[in-house]
């Protein structure tokens, strides 16, 4: 599904002190450390489409993470990840904008859609915690820490 039919979740933003290709390369790393075989095992579990990891690194379109396929990849301004298990679907997508001296703002939006019973349970698991929150800020934290040193 394009992202403009998912429905919005929510947008997160860090400025981090490097230049767009450094960014870029910190948010990669990120996305590939959160690949693990805890990620694969829970991807397998809910029945992921894309539940290993597979082609070219850096991510590149078609590569795949553990429930995810690289939609859109325009280094270094441009990564979407979107995905697809049983109880919903999703998309994850960073924007990297260059600002002044050096610096990167990284946004990273959130989009999904939870159909059916099933669906507005995991919903509320993973959206009415404040998992999804806590675990999009842990990571953009990590990517500025990256970008950062």
């Amino acid at each position: 599904m394009p992202e403009e039919q998912l429905p919005f979740l929510d947008e997160h933003r860090v400025v981090v002190h490097a230049d767009a290709e450094t960014a870029w390369r910190a948010v990669n790393q990120v996305i590939e450390r959160v690949s693990g075989r805890l990620a694969t095992g829970y991807a397998w579990a809910v029945g992921a489409d894309d539940w290993k990891a597979t082609g070219s690194r850096p991510l590149a379109e078609g590569a795949t993470v553990p429930g995810f396929r690289v939609a859109a990849a325009e280094p270094p301004r441009l990564l979407a990840l979107a995905g697809r298990h049983r109880f919903s679907e999703y998309r994850l997508t960073f924007r990297l904008e260059p600002e002044a001296r050096g610096q990167t703002l990284i946004l990273a939006e959130s989009r999904a859609r939870f159909p059916g019973v099933l669906g507005s349970g995991y919903r509320l698991l993973v959206i009415g915690s404040g998992g999804h929150v806590l675990g999009m800020r842990r990571m953009l934290g990590t990517i500025k820490r990256l970008a950062n040193s």
